[in-house]
């Protein structure tokens, strides 16, 4: 398929972006604020399509989001269109651990002018807002929050950490090793089908993230947390109502009512908004 570029660039409301680090910073904050994170499809059994017409019509026609394997698939399309050296990497989930998972989170190092930049715009968690610089242990300030990528001896990997409480949050970790179309098929089975949640969460728990100018709204489960500089407000979602109406208005998706149902089956609401208490 040929790739629309500006279907794309409308979509993330930015025009012409340069191949520069710059230009780089501006795709990934645009793509985080833009496209929501959302693992939908994998808690309703659904196996992403990652192909590159599937995904344009998914986030781009369809104005749904996706995981880090469909969010940054998308953007690496994006990066070839507009000609940046970048490889993939497949990093492995810490999320605070000392090590990590299997290696199935996508993003990417991109060379420009001999800095190599880790370039991310899927990730559910607590997120850069721009690039990081590969550089063992510079602390890099982006708004509120300070992070840095080190190098860990006892894994060979380089890890991602963001400065939480006074401490270094592990985020996730990575290496070089050479990134095939077949590790990608097999780490979007582990992420939408392994239900050991200390791995993939994604099978079983809903989990939907935006980044804003003010900080972050991320939804797991029924619990609806917003971010702003220093602070945050937690709210339950306690009805059908409330989950559909945060689904549309905090992360600009709109599902069917069989899609809506679905979700709110998982998330133990039945059809009258009344929590479902008995298990799955």
């Amino acid at each position: 398929m040929t790739f629309d570029l500006n279907k794309y660039l409308n979509r993330i409301n930015i025009t012409n972006p340069e191949a520069t680090a710059a230009g780089l910073a501006q795709l990934q904050w645009a793509q985080l604020s833009s496209i929501p994170f959302e693992n939908i499809d994998p808690i309703r059994g659904i196996l992403p399509d990652l192909e590159p017409a599937a995904l344009s019509k998914k986030i781009l026609d369809e104005g749904r989001g996706g995981y880090c394997l469909e969010l940054n698939g998308l953007l690496g399309l994006v990066l070839t269109e507009l000609g940046f050296n970048f490889e993939p990497i497949l990093a492995r989930v810490r999320m605070g651990r000392p090590e990590g998972g299997p290696r199935a989170h996508l993003a990417f190092l991109v060379n420009i002018e001999n800095d190599l930049w880790l370039v991310d715009a899927g990730f559910g968690g607590p997120c850069p807002k721009k690039p990081l610089l590969v550089s063992n242990g510079q602390i890099q300030h982006q708004d509120h929050d300070q992070f840095r990528v080190r190098n860990d001896p006892a894994s060979g990997e380089w890890v991602v950490e963001k400065l939480q409480n006074d401490d270094w949050f592990a985020l996730y970790g990575f290496d070089r090793a050479k990134v095939q179309r077949c590790d990608l098929e097999a780490a979007n089975v582990v992420c939408s089908t392994w239900s050991q949640a200390t791995l993939s969460p994604f099978p079983e728990h809903l989990l939907m993230c935006r980044n804003t100018e003010q900080g972050r709204i991320q939804l797991y489960n029924k619990t609806l947390t917003e971010s702003c500089g220093y602070g945050q407000t937690k709210r339950l979602l306690e009805t059908l109502d409330d989950l559909e109406a945060s689904i549309r208005n905090d992360f600009g998706i709109t599902l069917t009512a069989a899609e809506l149902h679905h979700v709110a089956w998982a998330m133990r609401f039945d059809s009258s908004g009344t929590e479902i208490q008995t298990a799955l």
